[in-house]
């Protein structure tokens, strides 16, 4: 069992134990590998990991616990899903409307408290020592992949590198692989205006704003000349691939989102998150094997100048209400709808989670701070059977009831779903002690 004893309480929620108990029967919530299931799960094209950086609260969105006492269930009321039995909270009400399309894991626990050290953990499945970190979950696929399209094999969809007080995630990347499967990074704002930060010194370089070849041309030499002195090889390689990326059809295309009908782009909402899932969207009609979709740079809730996080010490619930779920509901809800209707679902594996949780009992600050012993994850597509909930945490959200679901375990599924068997981790000695998640098949 999970120690909390250096951790303070705070808040969330869940199924009555009668409705899991009947669930229990039809799900099967052994963890391990080498099942039957398994064996006739299909291969993802493209793997799209949703990364919700700075942790949202599990007891305000996916796993509520309305009979708790009032200073852990916190003000929101629970609506129905479409799985019978299982609540979200009033804030999530078109994700909750299509539970039938993506399973649930509300048993996810982690070790580490901090978000830098957390993110790594979540985004590799082993802690930042030693160094080198262990790869990122999307350079392993990057790795298995190789160059074989017009687009590298790993995206990043963020203004910058992820980072929290000036420090950034160390397992953003190629880690013990090598920088050359390092994810290029792209940015997209609320207008849907693209940004490459390898290029962000040359801002005349837009690729929907050069429309002239030969213009382009001349601007990239102009521009290789003048950074020439720079000799770092991150550097040149990130620059080199944003150059080849301007001038790559393919590459514009993905990157257009006004060639998306305005019906289309306004059902995502105009938020940095909302336009960043549909140009995530396009990145897998490309045929880009990993991206990673992030909802903020910075996790801090309230600090100026960040992009708002899921940070939330304080005004937890105004933020939540106000701006963090609406959002999430809605672009969220948006590209599950256009993966199944542009026919990209079964190829195309969908993971959602954060870093921890938050703590179920509030704080005196009226909010929720940092919770690793329970959080909660959701997956789509790509060999997952839909509509199931994959545990569940005790009534007060503190900790997980059973089998506890590690960020190791989400890495060895995301691997083995994209085609990556045992051997050819064990080649690429990556996600070492790893297991599948069963239940998920």
């Amino acid at each position: 069992m999970f120690n909390i004893g250096s951790f303070r309480t705070q808040t969330c929620g869940g199924l009555s134990r009668r409705s899991f108990l009947q669930l229990a029967g039809s799900v099967p919530l052994a963890m391990g590998m080498g099942s039957t299931a398994l064996a006739s799960a299909s291969r993802a094209k493209s793997v799209l990991f949703v990364f919700l950086w700075g942790a949202p609260s599990h007891l305000d969105t996916c796993d509520p616990k309305p009979d708790a006492p009032a200073e852990y269930r916190g003000p929101f009321s629970v609506i129905p899903t479409r799985i019978p039995g299982v609540h979200f909270t009033e804030l999530l009400p078109r994700i909750a409307s299509r539970s039938d399309r993506f399973s649930l894991i509300r048993t996810h626990a982690t070790t580490a408290p901090g978000h830098p050290d957390g993110g790594t953990v979540a985004l590799t499945g082993f802690p930042e020592l030693p160094v080198p970190v262990q790869p990122n979950f999307g350079s392993i696929v990057a790795k298995a992949r190789g160059n074989q399209g017009a687009l590298p094999p790993f995206f990043s969809i963020t203004s910058g590198m992820l980072a929290d007080a000036g420090r950034r995630i160390e397992g953003y990347g190629g880690g013990t692989l090598s920088q050359a499967v390092d994810p290029f990074l792209v940015g997209c704002s609320a207008a849907g205006e693209i940004k490459l930060p390898a290029l962000q010194l040359l801002d005349q370089l837009n690729p929907l704003r050069i429309q002239d070849r030969r213009q382009l041309l001349t601007q990239l030499d102009t521009a290789t000349r003048q950074f020439e002195h720079e000799q770092q090889v991150g550097w040149t390689r990130n620059m080199k691939s944003g150059y080849d990326l301007l001038l790559n059809p393919v590459a514009r295309k993905a990157f257009d989102l006004t060639s998306e009908s305005d019906k289309t782009r306004a059902r995502y909402g105009y938020t940095t998150f909302g336009q960043s899932s549909l140009l995530a969207l396009r990145l897998v009609e490309a045929g880009v094997p990993y991206v990673q979709l992030n909802y903020s740079r910075h996790p801090e809730a309230m600090n100026p100048g960040f992009e708002l996080g899921w940070d939330t010490h304080i005004y937890n619930f105004e933020l939540l209400q106000d701006q963090h779920c609406p959002t999430l509901d809605r672009a969220f809800s948006a590209l599950l709808d256009d993966l199944y209707d542009r026919g990209l679902i079964n190829d195309t594996l969908v993971v959602m989670m954060g870093e921890f949780g938050r703590t179920p009992k509030i704080t005196p600050n009226a909010a929720r701070d940092h919770w690793p012993p329970c959080y909660f994850s959701i997956w789509a597509g790509g060999g997952v059977q839909p509509g199931r909930v994959i545990g569940t945490s005790d009534k007060l959200g503190e900790l997980p009831l059973g089998d506890v679901v590690s960020p190791l375990m989400v890495g060895t599924t995301i691997a083995q779903l994209a085609g990556i068997d045992t051997q050819a981790r064990a080649e690429m000695n990556v996600l070492s002690g790893g297991k599948v998640i069963d239940a998920l098949l």
